[in-house]
């Protein structure tokens, strides 16, 4: 079986309970309760195979969201959505079944969320490419909406992430605040920060988003493509700024 055929097979969500675990039971046709008895989302210890399933449904789960956010939900999510996680052919109705349950729910977004959060909380830099994965599917139209930005903003909070970090992923991207690419943004830091910052920031963000880490801690091997093309632009970003500085 496929990596999207084990996520869509509903292992992680019935491990995982909660919201997610419901909203993925409703898709296999089984009950699974929403909450625990204090009326929150549940968030049991997975490994790290569960840990792939459950960032790769979380994207699924939250990309319909979003899309339900911005009142434009068509098909062309899911031709997005395809676009930018490389989904099978023969795995396409599967995952379109979760996309579509998440957009006809009437749960909003904020339990699944707190969810993931809760299950990756030790994990700031795998939350961090959720977001990044939902931006791609925010931008894959060409632009960021309004509404997408409320929504990822939102996200990003529930997440438990600083501003900044929202700000560094659209400034790689150069959209706003920044504009072109920003290095400085990127890495965080205000242009006259000392050249010892520049090169914590630097260090930091290299070691936290290097591909090898994220995989281990739970990100699927099958979406590092957009943790990889993040640390092109880090150290693009160190790069840029050290020739601005003449210290290259």
């Amino acid at each position: 079986m496929s990596f999207w055929g084990k996520v869509v097979g509903g292992a992680a969500g019935f491990a995982m309970g909660g919201p997610i675990g419901a909203l993925v039971g409703a898709v296999m046709g089984h009950a699974v309760d929403r909450y625990n008895e204090a009326g929150e989302a549940t968030a049991l210890p997975l490994d790290r195979a569960h840990r792939e399933q459950a960032f790769a449904i979380a994207v699924i789960v939250l990309g319909a969201k979003m899309a339900k956010a911005d009142g434009r939900v068509t098909r062309d999510e899911i031709a997005a959505f395809r676009r930018v996680f490389t989904v099978p052919e023969h795995e396409v109705g599967r995952v379109a079944q979760i996309f579509d349950e998440a957009k006809k729910d009437a749960e909003g977004f904020e339990p699944y969320a707190r969810q993931i959060a809760a299950l990756f909380h030790d994990r700031p830099a795998v939350l961090e490419e959720l977001l990044d994965a939902l931006l791609e599917i925010a931008r894959a139209d060409g632009s960021v909406g309004e509404a997408e930005r409320r929504f990822l903003t939102e996200v990003a909070r529930l997440f438990g992430l600083d501003r900044a970090v929202l700000d560094r992923l659209l400034a790689i991207r150069g959209i706003e605040p920044g504009g072109d690419a920003d290095p400085y943004a990127i890495l965080g830091i205000s242009r006259d920060a000392p050249m010892d910052e520049v090169k914590a920031a630097y260090r930091r963000l290299a070691r936290e988003h290097h591909p090898d880490r994220l995989v281990a801690e739970g990100l699927p091997e099958e979406m590092i493509q957009i943790a990889t093309r993040k640390i092109a632009a880090i150290n693009e970003a160190y790069d840029r700024i050290l020739r601005l500085r003449g210290a290259r």
